[in-house]
């Protein structure tokens, strides 16, 4: 876990400045976590590996559809879930929504812009309720995009991540 927490504090770093996690390491942090499996658990590991990295893309690949995050957050997870498998890596989502909303309100908070953000809030939930295509919600937020300042969602997922792995005991 040491080496999973290492190269995610990387991807926090890339992902802060640049607003992506690029594939160069989400991967391999994938192929890693499926070849560690297979070392520790056999062929059992590496089926219990494969179906979490799975479950780590279900979980985001929906608000990726609709422009909600970029793939790299979502192969990110999927990534940390190739080490840790199903029941973890549902603890590391909860835990990074957690996270990830606690460092969103802070960012309101700096801007002092609350109604700006409130109004944005309603028009998404709005958007999702009644456009309900995804290829269209994806065009709408991509426009939307330069106006709007964005949570790098490796930062949380970071934290997350290594808090839970400091918490559980797997560091």
């Amino acid at each position: 876990m040491w080496a999973v927490s290492v190269t995610l504090v990387i991807a926090a770093v890339i992902d802060g400045l640049y607003l992506k996690v690029p594939n160069k390491i989400t991967y391999p942090l994938i192929l890693a976590g499926w070849i560690y499996s297979t070392a520790v658990g056999g062929w059992a590991g590496l089926g219990w590996s494969l179906a979490a990295t799975f479950f780590g893309l279900a979980l985001l690949f929906g608000l990726h559809l609709i422009g909600g995050m970029g793939a790299g957050d979502v192969k990110l997870l999927a990534g940390i879930a190739a080490f840790v498998h199903i029941e973890h890596t549902w603890y590391i989502f909860v835990a990074t929504t957690i996270v990830g909303a606690i460092m969103a309100i802070a960012q309101i908070a700096i801007s002092g812009d609350w109604v700006k953000h409130w109004t944005q809030a309603q028009a998404l939930l709005h958007e999702i309720v009644t456009v309900r295509n995804a290829d269209k919600l994806y065009e709408i937020s991509q426009e939307r995009k330069p106006r709007m300042r964005l949570l790098p969602y490796g930062i949380p997922m970071t934290v997350a991540a290594i808090g839970y792995f400091a918490f559980a005991g797997l560091i």
